[in-house]
């Protein structure tokens, strides 16, 4: 069974479940570098990310997991020496580094949530409002509503209801994250990216989150990176296998984990290494 990514039997970016769905987000041959081009720490990565499922991003530290997911909404546009030497990511159809396509704009409709939560050192409703304030939106009832929706979407409208003008600071860390998450959804996102959101979390908390992201999965396309192979397993339509910067295999979760293609697939998810 080989092991080299480019002589997988068929192309990764057509194994995903509900692929005769229209991709949210498609990319093409993609190679990025850290050094202006010197070393690409991605390599032709080719995937087709179905709208309204959540896709996760697998393999050991280092692999180019979050390099990737930072390159879905431009974040890695804050490191000076950072460029994509090959191809094109496209989400809706539009080539997200054209010229014309501003990054604050994209951000808009691809929402992120880190691996640290980091709620403002502000008010729980700020928090939530904060983006939709960014955007213009000023009137209260605008506002109100928004917030209590998001607040409800992300499973926390109920535990801080009567304690919206209370620091975000004093809730416990899977309400801050579950927190983070409602600020994204605030200003109606049509991606949310999720760079190991769990991995500072107790079970219970991460519980929580894997809930929340099965409902969420009916409105957002979701992008997760995860080193929990359980994790990827339970809350994942799909499934992609990164290793020294290229995809390995990429397919239905369940396929992954239970009939790998590649053998370094299976060996990652039987514990080999990594």
């Amino acid at each position: 069974m080989t092991t080299n990514a480019s002589e997988q039997p068929s192309s990764p970016a057509t194994e995903a479940a509900g692929s005769n769905l229209p991709p949210m987000i498609e990319i093409d041959d993609l190679s990025f570098s850290y050094d202006m081009g010197k070393t690409n720490t991605l390599r032709n990565i080719s995937l087709n990310l179905p709208e309204k499922q959540v896709t996760a991003f697998i393999g050991p530290s280092g692999c180019g997991k979050s390099t990737l997911l930072r390159c879905l909404n431009r974040m890695n546009d804050l490191v000076e020496t950072a460029k994509i030497t090959t191809g094109q990511i496209r989400i809706m159809g539009q080539d997200i580094n054209a010229k014309s396509v501003s990054p604050i704009e994209l951000r808009k409709q691809v929402g992120m949530v880190f691996q640290k939560y980091n709620p403002f050192p502000k008010s729980i409703y700020d928090n939530v409002a904060y983006g939709l304030r960014i955007q213009g939106i000023k009137k209260a009832s605008v506002l109100d509503e928004a917030v209590e929706k998001s607040l409800r979407g992300a499973a926390l409208w109920s535990e801080v209801k009567d304690r919206l003008k209370d620091s975000a600071l004093g809730l416990s860390g899977g309400q801050q994250q579950r927190l983070c998450i409602a600020r994204t959804m605030a200003v109606r996102p049509k991606v949310i990216l999720m760079d190991e959101p769990c991995s500072a979390l107790d079970p219970i908390a991460t519980a929580k989150i894997e809930e929340l992201m099965n409902e969420l999965r009916k409105e957002y396309t979701i992008v997760i990176v995860t080193h929990s192979m359980q994790q990827a397993s339970r809350i994942s339509d799909n499934t992609a296998f990164f290793y020294l910067g290229e995809v390995i295999e990429y397919g239905n979760t369940d396929r992954i984990f239970s009939n790998p293609t590649q053998q370094q697939t299976e060996d990652y998810i039987s514990g080999r290494f990594g």
